[in-house]
């Protein structure tokens, strides 16, 4: 039964559809690893573009696994050319096209409208999962892609066999940029959400918002366990997720998950996977 656990009405691309990590040709290690993590994932899914993915699925948004099959062909140069980790924020929007003018009167519009589909394995059959992206054009935001998702097939999505997860996670809370004009990105950001002011580099919206931060705020906030910029003008640098138990978690990293390097606080546990250069932080 498709469960949208928060069926409050607002303008859709002011809400958090889900986050990226793209995780390149290494997806069976990235699966163990979240699994790891307490992530109940979807099965793999195989995209009419050629890439792959799985998902973990919260009450109203998601993170998603991308990446390419060792073999085959794809039409995603958007990956295959990507870094490794933490690589999109994508928006929910309720018409694709009325979202690509609205990008066109910000001059952010990237590619037009652009559909696609894979099929999803359920107790009652096999059906297809369709779905409509528009994007940012890639030089208005540096750190990786934004873009806004529209579902034709949310049922598909959002089930309630999914959404459980052995580390508790609940949503995704934060979403946290890093960049040399921390001031000018958050601009950017307030004017795509239609949003007339930013407060401190943080966007609002829905339950969740957007941190952007210069280089020494992020490492202030995360330490060592930060990610570097290296000579990159902007980095999508963490995923902050709310967990109902974060008791629960820190106990699955006391028993040892194996390829990443955790920090557990009072107020908050923090996991970095230096193989896909990707930081998440879980909150009560």
């Amino acid at each position: 039964m498709y469960q949208l656990k928060d069926k409050k009405r607002m303008p859709l691309n002011m809400r958090l559809d889900h986050t990226v990590i793209n995780v390149g040709f290494r997806m069976d290690i990235a699966k163990t690893l979240f699994e790891n993590l307490g992530f109940n994932l979807t099965p793999r899914g195989n995209h009419s573009t050629g890439s792959i993915n799985h998902l973990a699925i919260f009450g109203n948004d998601y993170l998603e696994l991308i990446g390419l099959p060792k073999s085959g062909k794809h039409d995603r140069p958007d990956i295959a050319n990507a870094s490794m980790g933490i690589n999109g924020i994508v928006f929910k929007t309720g018409n694709a096209e009325t979202t690509y003018k609205h990008l066109k009167n910000l001059n952010f519009q990237g590619l037009t409208p652009k559909s696609f589909s894979r099929p999803v394995a359920l107790e009652e059959g096999i059906f297809e999962a369709k779905f409509r992206t528009v994007t940012v054009k890639p030089e208005v935001f540096l750190g990786g892609r934004v873009y806004f998702c529209e579902h034709f097939t949310p049922e598909l999505i959002w089930r309630p066999e999914w959404q459980d997860h052995p580390n508790g996670v609940e949503k995704i809370r934060e979403f946290v940029v890093v960049s040399t004009e921390p001031l000018a990105e958050a601009q950017s950001f307030a004017k795509l959400l239609m949003h007339k002011k930013n407060t401190g580099g943080q966007i609002n919206f829905d339950d969740c918002k957007i941190t952007v931060l210069s280089e020494s705020q992020y490492r202030d906030r995360f330490g060592v366990l930060a990610s570097s910029l290296k000579d990159r003008g902007s980095i999508f640098g963490g995923i902050i997720f709310k967990t109902n138990n974060r008791q629960q978690f820190n106990f699955i990293l006391d028993k040892g998950v194996e390829g990443v390097q955790s920090q557990i606080e009072k107020f908050r546990t923090l996991v970095r996977i230096p193989s896909f250069d990707t930081l998440i932080e879980f909150i009560d």
